[in-house]
């Protein structure tokens, strides 16, 4: 017989342009293999380029996040660190010059209308198409072959990134993260507590467990 029980779930807050949020994965991953149950992920959508966009959505270039290069050196030492720490292969550090809109957008479709298995697939691709490959996940066609990968064609892309209303829901999932007060991903949140930053499975098991 099926285990038909609801399976618990815990919200991680991330953006696919994240370093951290890609290596915080690998460290749940790691926390869902040792636990006993399964634990699915509620994804919610973050934007980092946030401060960065223009009236029309897009990315300008000059705008002054009050992310200097010190920031970003900070950044990529700490990538390092961690991804050495978790033994995670990575092809850059950080990705500046990458729009996750179009990657976001595609995932939110794929999550509404998709089974969690699929939508899971789809959100692994999409991390592996940038972060180990070193792809621009802002283009059309390496989404469609995110899709692929997840056993998707690829009118589900194209369906995604043509649909207003569902950039308009976008906008707004992302306004209500900043109304819950996330203000970083990484985010992790379960019963009232959150963890956040790409931090390890230890820490994850004490904020799921409480052990």
């Amino acid at each position: 017989m099926s285990d038909t029980r609801p399976r618990e779930r815990i919200t991680v807050y991330s953006d696919y342009v994240c370093p951290f949020c890609y290596l915080g994965r690998q460290s749940l991953s790691v926390y869902q293999t040792d636990r006993d149950d399964p634990l699915e992920i509620d994804w919610r959508p973050f934007d980092l380029r946030a401060g960065r966009r223009g009236p029309d959505g897009e990315i300008d270039p000059d705008a002054d996040d009050g992310k200097d290069e010190d920031y970003y050196q900070q950044a990529r030492e700490n990538v390092r660190r961690l991804a050495n720490e978790y033994d995670v292969d990575m092809a850059q550090e950080i990705a500046t010059d990458v729009d996750s809109r179009p990657a976001q957008i595609a995932s939110y479709h794929v999550s509404e209308t998709e089974p969690y298995e699929t939508w899971l697939a789809f959100d692994e691709a999409v991390f592996e198409a940038l972060w180990l490959d070193g792809r621009d996940i802002g283009d059309r066609d390496v989404l469609v072959d995110c899709a692929t990968d997840a056993g998707l064609t690829a009118s589900v892309v194209d369906d995604a990134l043509s649909d207003t209303d569902l950039d308009t829901r976008l906008d707004r999932l992302f306004e209500e993260a900043n109304a819950e007060g996330i203000t970083g991903v990484p985010t992790f949140a379960y019963d009232g507590h959150a963890a956040r930053g790409a931090v390890p499975p230890a820490q994850l098991a004490r904020l799921v467990d409480g052990t």
